[in-house]
């Protein structure tokens, strides 16, 4: 992998100073979760995580839907088991994993764009206080991302990944295939990193097969678990049902005139089995298209998801008391803190995609296997928010390759990583202006709370 960024290192001063306001949000935000009379309210699919980790740990049979992988059930029962039924056990393990997380992300990205470039991508994910928050909820953002970066590291540690290696960064994308089903038409081409061009093409068959072979055992028992349940070897399959629901999303923003518990309810009572469901829901999907017309469909989802998934009403900011037709819930109590605390959410949102917009604009070095596999997780993520139904907290799996983009602008004196002209300017303010307009624009279009 080339090293052609700027090779000095980072001030340790700097270093601790960063770890120091991480820590200090974490204290400030696990302080507004516990400081009420009770913790702060489980909002969506965190009460069914939770129902079902309780239900785990007693020995109790929950029916099984298969809407959603079995990992982050089974990590919140193992901690709870470990540290005793109270969210904060939860917490302080996410909390760790979201600095591994950090970890991660810097290793991967100095060898592109240099030591300063690496720490300050660590940094503008780290410090994001959405971010922070994020490994205080029962959601698996946090689990699957560790697995992802964690796998990503061992993949692209060296030119060519040995046996060892390969193996365990399989056992990791399996596992965040059980956190989330995110990866399940990704993860293949990671098989590419398999393949060199030293004047031929070699394939290195022994780590590939490894890697394939860690990735099955990971999902293995949850595969044959659905194939004793339903026939067919599934995790989880919410496809059908998410797009369905995306066709008929309207707000911009979460928490605003949401199909939520009760489609879901409609969608599990259909039918028995998730292939009856899907086939029932799939039927919808199809009338609803003919109906209105591929192209008015692909015009209003254009006109609404990407309005959701890139909003500055970030999920800690829907949470936080506010007006309830803006989609704020409420769940944390109120201090004199929370306009501060908003405020600071969607300024530190806006920079991050401000620098996303300008480091994908300038950058130069799109060569690097790492800045392949970035780009294209990010790309196929974005065609995959076209349809489904979007919730901002979904942009957290994109937000480390953002950041790392953005951070590439330290390394702006190496031509080599950033190269600097007016039309690359023009293009990263053109970008700029069109992700901001999707982060602030969605109230106002919609006329929320008018």
């Amino acid at each position: 992998m080339p090293r052609t960024a700027d090779r000095h290192g980072v001030d340790a001063r700097l270093v601790w100073f960063a770890v120091a306001a991480w820590l200090a949000l974490n204290g400030l935000l696990l302080w507004l979760y516990h400081a009420g009379a009770a913790p702060k309210t489980l909002i969506g699919d965190e009460f069914d995580y939770n129902r079902r980790a309780l239900a785990l740990l007693a020995g109790d049979a929950i029916p099984e839907t298969y809407i959603w992988p079995p990992g982050q059930t089974w990590f919140i029962a193992a901690v709870y088991r470990v540290f005793g039924v109270h969210v904060l056990g939860v917490q302080l393990v996410q909390i760790a994993l979201l600095g591994l997380c950090a970890v991660l992300l810097a290793r991967l990205w100095r060898p592109v764009a240099g030591a300063p470039a690496a720490f300050a991508a660590g940094a503008l994910f780290l410090l994001n206080p959405t971010t922070v928050a994020s490994a205080h909820w029962l959601w698996p953002e946090v689990t699957h991302l560790a697995c992802l970066l964690g796998a990503l590291a061992l993949l692209f540690a060296r030119r060519t990944p040995r046996i060892g290696p390969a193996f365990a960064a399989g056992l990791l994308i399996g596992l965040a295939l059980l956190f989330k089903s995110l990866l399940g038409l990704w993860w293949p081409l990671l098989l590419l990193r398999f393949v060199t061009r030293d004047g031929r093409l070699r394939v290195a068959w022994g780590a590939a097969a490894c890697f394939v072979c860690g990735v099955m055992l990971a999902i293995a028992p949850a595969l044959w678990k659905g194939h004793v349940d339903t026939g067919r070897p599934i995790i989880a399959d919410s496809s059908i049902y998410n797009l369905d629901v995306g066709l008929r999303d309207r707000s911009r923003s979460d928490y605003i005139d949401e199909a939520g518990a009760p489609a879901l309810a409609a969608f599990l009572a259909s039918a028995p089995t998730p292939q009856e469901r899907n086939a029932i829901y799939l039927e919808r999907v199809r009338e609803t298209v003919e109906r209105r017309g591929l192209a008015e469909v692909l015009a209003e989802r254009l006109g609404t998801q990407y309005f959701r998934l890139f909003s500055a009403k970030t999920l800690l900011v829907s949470q936080l008391p506010g007006d309830a037709c803006a989609g704020r819930l409420g769940a944390y109590p109120s201090t004199m803190l929370t306009p501060w605390l908003v405020a600071a959410s969607m300024a530190w949102h806006a920079s991050t995609l401000v620098l996303a917009a300008f480091g994908v604009a300038l950058w130069r070095n799109w060569r690097a296997p790492i800045v392949i596999a970035g780009a294209s997780l990010l790309a196929y993520q974005l065609a995959l928010y076209l349809g489904l139904h979007v919730m901002q907290r979904y942009l957290f799996q994109m937000l480390p390759f953002l950041c790392a983009f953005g951070a590439g602008l330290v390394a702006a004196r190496d031509r080599a990583v950033i190269a600097v002209s007016a039309s690359r300017l023009a293009v990263g303010a053109l970008l700029a202006l069109l992700l901001l307009a999707l982060a602030f624009l969605g109230p106002w279009l919609d006329g929320t709370c008018r």
